[in-house]
C-alpha cells in the first residue's frame, strides 16, 4: 500500500505493507535508529515517537494507520531549542544510561513538559515515565532529572512552543 506522511519535517512517500510496524519503517526504511525495538509490545518505551502530537510506541502502530500523520523521532527533535535544555540537565543529573533507552525516556520527558506545567511532584513524573523501562538503573537519577527539568525557567513555555500539535 502506498503511504503518504511527515516524519520529523520531510514530507514521506512509501509502498509497504500494510501491516508493517511504523518502529520498521523508521529503521529499515527510513534509517532513523534512536527508537529501538525492545519488547516489541509497547511495553518498555524504548520505540516512543511523537505522532500527531502524542507520544506513542512506534512497534505498535500498523503502516495502515500512517497515512497524513506527523512523526517525530529523537533526531527531529534534536534540532528543537528545549531538546538541548534537557539533554544538558540529562547529562548534568548523571541520567544517562547505556542509551538503549534513554530515546524513549527523552521523548516521554518532553511530552510531560508538553502536557504537565511544572513544577513535578515525583507521583507526576513517575506518571509520565510509566511505560518506559530501564534495565540498567533504578529510575531515581532520571526522576531527579525530570523535577530538575521542571525548575528551568521557561522551558515549559519553550517546549509548548516547539510542540507538534
Amino acid at each position: 500500500m502506498k503511504i503518504e506522511f511527515v516524519v520529523n519535517e520531510k514530507a514521506i512517500i512509501l509502498e509497504v505493507e500494510p501491516l508493517k510496524r511504523l518502529l520498521d519503517i523508521l529503521r529499515e526504511d527510513l534509517d532513523l535508529v534512536s527508537a529501538k525495538e525492545g519488547c516489541g509490545k509497547g511495553e518498555c518505551g524504548s520505540c516512543t515517537v511523537i505522532m500527531n502530537g502524542r507520544r506513542i510506541n512506534a512497534c505498535l502502530v500498523p503502516a495502515l494507520q500512517l497515512n497524513g500523520s506527523r512523526i517525530y523521532t529523537l533526531e527531529g527533535v534534536q534540532t528543537w531549542p528545549s531538546f538541548t535544555v534537557v539533554e544538558q540537565v540529562f547529562i548534568e543529573q548523571g541520567a544517562v544510561q547505556c542509551g538503549f533507552c534513554m530515546p524513549g525516556m527523552v521523548m516521554s520527558a518532553l511530552a510531560m513538559l508538553h502536557e504537565l506545567r511544572p513544577p513535578y511532584s515525583e507521583k507526576q513524573v513517575k506518571a509520565a515515565l510509566s511505560g518506559n523501562m530501564c534495565r540498567c538503573t533504578g529510575y531515581t537519577k532520571i526522576i531527579d532529572t525530570l523535577k530538575v527539568l521542571g525548575k528551568r525557567p521557561g522551558i515549559f513555555e519553550q517546549v509548548k512552543g516547539e510542540w507538534p500539535e
